[in-house]
């Protein structure tokens, strides 16, 4: 679904934050990147959405170079992005919240009432709260609504930065029982960043280590239970 190649990119002209990573997210499959804070894990999240711009290498989508798009562009082919730090709008209600996910299909009002429905069923704890002040709401629930919010325009790939960060472990799990539903029922394609290892490994299907912003290592979830001392030393 997603293949990167060789990508190198920084936030200043001369010092690159990745150097040559490469990678392939699997359509339909929850494919994680870890590594130590600071390797780029979330400037490669970044620049596969467009917010930065490679100064070398390759990104596609479906095999359609997508490498020197805009992040409105790759929104709209159909890949969603929720970044690290949480972003709900406090002030606004759960539901217009999610009525901003949906801003480029505003006009169809049939069609932005089913996405807010299926949403619904998607996160039963958000039906009750839809009138509610998004910042009412716990970390948890304002996580669910963000993830909500960006399955507005119903995309092929969903793409978290540390989804999990800051909630309580019994919360973590939650969100991660819910990206796993996505897969399973719907079909996602999920490609994620996440600090805490053990969990990442245990939901995906494929993993990608980092180190010093190269490629250090990949493989199925077997082969990095079989190497938790290494990962976790």
């Amino acid at each position: 679904m997603i293949k990167v190649e060789d990508i190198i990119v920084g936030y200043f002209r001369d010092v690159n934050i990745l150097q040559g990573v490469s990678l392939q997210a699997i359509e339909g499959q929850i494919t994680s990147i870890i590594g130590a804070n600071g390797v780029g894990k979330s400037t490669l999240l970044k620049t596969i959405c467009g917010y930065l711009h490679p100064n070398e290498g390759k990104i596609f989508l479906k095999k359609e170079d997508i490498t020197r798009l805009d992040s409105y562009e790759i929104c709209r082919k159909g890949i969603s992005y929720i970044s690290q730090r949480q972003n709900v709008f406090g002030n606004l209600t759960v539901e217009e919240n999610l009525q901003l996910g949906a801003w480029t299909i505003r006009k169809d009002k049939t069609l932005v009432r089913e996405r807010l429905q299926r949403n619904v069923n998607r996160f039963p704890v958000l039906a009750e709260k839809m009138k509610n002040r998004a910042n009412t709401l716990s970390g948890g629930q304002q996580r669910m609504v963000e993830i909500a919010r960006s399955l507005m325009i119903d995309p092929e790939v969903l793409i978290l930065d540390e989804p999990t960060a800051g909630l309580a472990p019994r919360m973590a799990k939650v969100i991660y029982e819910n990206i796993l539903t996505l897969k399973h029922e719907e079909g996602l394609t999920i490609l994620l960043v996440d600090q805490n290892i053990r969990q990442a490994v245990e939901y995906s299907d494929y993993i990608y280590v980092l180190e010093l912003g190269k490629n250090k290592s990949d493989g199925s979830k077997d082969k990095f239970k079989d190497l938790k001392g290494i990962l976790w030393s």
